[in-house]
């Protein structure tokens, strides 16, 4: 049975950026023999708690049942190094203060009060580190979210984006289960510099509000008290991150993170000098910070007294855009995170998929909006030494838990000019500078892509800007494809041969058709397409097309160089089989294998082809 042919289309092998002609070497692969091979020997023994036990059995801890010995890998988090957890909480802490302007921010873009913010990254932050697809990403509500639901929530009111947020979960849920997530690896690298460059820029302009007179909306002048205290402490924090803390030799302020312990010190100085900074409390309101068993969020199903048809048709298509969305933006921060961490393993999406929509329910259950892994906090966990363990993100959501409800009062009077320092040097070192260097010494086609990816992601929104970039990528590679078909011509004795170079597929059909003169050539033409590979069913197509202008002629087309699925699907392809003008040459020890892109449930008995031993 013919069940599966997983060659990629030219579109789809465009969007990864590999070339095609990388598929034109050797594709045999002989496997090797182990016939006459003698027996292994047994295992030696060795003794578990001084009884023997056969070594296979010793490193299957599954099959020796000692508790101590395996007690710590019991667990969601494995066995708990002090080195690495320790560190990973305070990376956590740090986060858990630079999460909060980002919450109460959202929370205004989104239409609901900041507290519904900062629970909804509590609860989505826990769950998704916990259940996600590797250390180091942190969760929050998102401005990529908010801004989806912000019109639904005008409309509609608070409740149906709780109710928004539970089925962007369950879609997220769903998505993560059936392995949609591996289709992240279709995004070129160059919509990937676009997009960090684009949100470099959205993410600096959110702190640029931060200098805005709040009456005026004016920028705040350095002359002025209040714009000198400013920019002073932002000034201050950068300058603690990035050259104090990092030259600290004392081993115990050496495990604290350059952003914590900088913004720590910048609250302490503006607290000292009572500088007229604002803090938290200020943008968020008293209310925010009160503290007390009174701020808990209530648990609650959040579908509850909408009618069903609404959650049809009001709720779902808003439902549907911000899984999308939040997929995308999860997914490329954990790429991302995996370039950073390169610690030899990388993020799993079926998990990150899985762990979002899992957080996602959760910050629904609990009146939340919803949201996705933040690319900026993640790089400060990572940064402060949190990517080795979940710890640092659910440690992220428990600190920011216990800092609303214990020291609300204390977190309020954090100087946002301090966390507007650290996100600053966050878009610094999230832009890729890289891609202003090579602009000159890359193809037009990925220059013009990084452009209007950073463009689209600073206008419209992240997943449009992946969606746009992709499909300009595609087609620009296709493009480039179609017009790198050739044939080298030679005659030989009433006889001609054509010897094929390039992709046929659907981009290149037509001029593969242009190559030939059936009515100038010969009486008998051989293609050889030992150079080439035909990757879809235009391709197919368009050799019986030409088989078809060579038989009008009176003349034989003879196909050489075909794996014997191309061979097969070409003659299923007419009705009573091959015609008489058109004979396919095959040679199995010489024949490439590969297969045609072609699932149609006419050609599942045609066999899937294997290399010759």
């Amino acid at each position: 049975m013919r069940t599966s042919r997983p060659f990629l289309l030219a579109a789809a092998v465009a969007a990864t950026g590999a070339p095609v002609t990388s598929a034109f070497g050797p594709a045999r692969r002989n496997p090797s023999s182990t016939v006459g091979t003698a027996p292994p020997p047994p295992p030696p023994s060795t003794s578990v708690r001084g009884r023997p036990v056969a070594s296979s059995l010793a490193a299957d801890g599954s099959r020796v049942e000692d508790v101590v010995a395996n007690s710590k890998s019991i667990g969601v988090l494995g066995g708990l190094d002090a080195k690495v957890a320790v560190p990973a909480a305070a990376a956590g802490l740090a986060v858990s203060l630079a999460m909060v302007p980002e919450a109460v921010a959202f929370s205004f873009v989104a239409g609901v009060s900041p507290l519904v913010g900062l629970w909804t990254t509590v609860a989505l932050g826990f769950v998704a580190a916990a259940t996600g697809g590797r250390a180091g990403i942190c969760s929050s509500a998102s401005g990529a979210c908010a801004v989806v639901v912000a019109a639904l929530c005008r409309s509609h009111g608070p409740q149906y984006l709780s109710a928004c947020a539970l089925l962007a979960g369950a879609i997220q849920f769903g998505a993560g289960a059936a392995g949609l997530g591996k289709f992240i690896r279709l995004v070129p690298h160059p919509v990937m510099l676009g997009f960090v460059n684009g949100l470099a820029v959205v993410m600096a302009r959110a702190q640029v509000g931060s200098f805005r007179d709040a009456a005026t909306g004016a920028l705040l002048r350095v002359t002025d008290p209040v714009g000198a205290a400013t920019y002073g402490i932002a000034g201050l924090t950068m300058l603690l991150i990035r050259y104090v803390f990092p030259k600290i030799k004392n081993k115990v302020l050496k495990k604290v993170p350059p952003t914590l312990g900088a913004v720590a010190l910048a609250s302490m100085v503006a607290k000292a000098l009572q500088l007229p900074v604002r803090t938290l409390a200020d943008v968020a309101g008293a209310e925010t910070f009160r503290g007390g068993l009174s701020v808990l969020p209530k648990l609650g199903w959040p579908t509850a007294g909408i009618p069903p048809a609404h959650l049809l048709s009001v709720v779902l298509p808003y439902a549907v855009t911000m899984a999308a969305v939040g997929c995308i933006e999860s997914l490329l921060t954990m790429q991302l995170v995996d370039g950073i961490v390169d610690d030899g393993t990388r993020g799993s999406t079926r998990r990150e998929c899985i762990g979002q929509g899992l957080g996602n329910i959760a910050s629904a259950l609990t009146g939340g909006i919803g949201g996705c892994a933040l690319l900026g906090q993640s790089l400060i966990n990572v940064e402060s030494g949190g990517g080795a363990s979940r710890i640092s993100g659910m440690s992220m959501a428990v600190f920011l838990g216990l800092g609303i409800v214990c020291f609300a009062p204390l977190l309020g009077q954090v100087p946002v000019a301090a966390l507007v320092g650290v996100m600053l040097l966050v878009c610094q070192s999230t832009f890729s500078w890289s891609s202003l260097r090579i602009m000159g010494k890359i193809p037009r086609l990925d220059a013009a892509v990084i452009m209007l990816v950073s463009v689209v992601t600073v206008v419209e929104d992240l997943a449009m800007a992946v969606l746009v970039g992709t499909v300009a990528s595609a087609l620009g590679f296709a493009w480039k494809q179609s017009t790198s078909i050739t044939a080298s011509a030679s005659d030989d004795k009433g006889s001609k041969t054509y010897a094929m170079n390039g992709p046929l597929f659907f981009g290149s059909a037509t001029k593969f058709a242009e190559l030939f003169a059936p009515k100038t050539d010969p009486a008998e033409v051989t293609v050889d397409f030992a150079g080439s590979r035909i990757l879809d069913h235009s391709g197919l197509e368009a050799v019986n097309t030409l088989a078809d202008r060579y038989g009008e002629a009176g003349k034989v087309l003879r196909l050489r160089g075909l794996s014997s699925d191309c061979a097969g699907l070409l003659s299923r392809l007419h009705a009573g089989g091959l015609p008489p003008y058109e004979v396919i040459e095959s040679d199995p020890s010489k024949d490439p294998v590969y297969e045609v892109a072609e699932d149609s449930k006419y050609y599942k008995d045609v066999p899937v082809p294997k290399p010759v031993s």
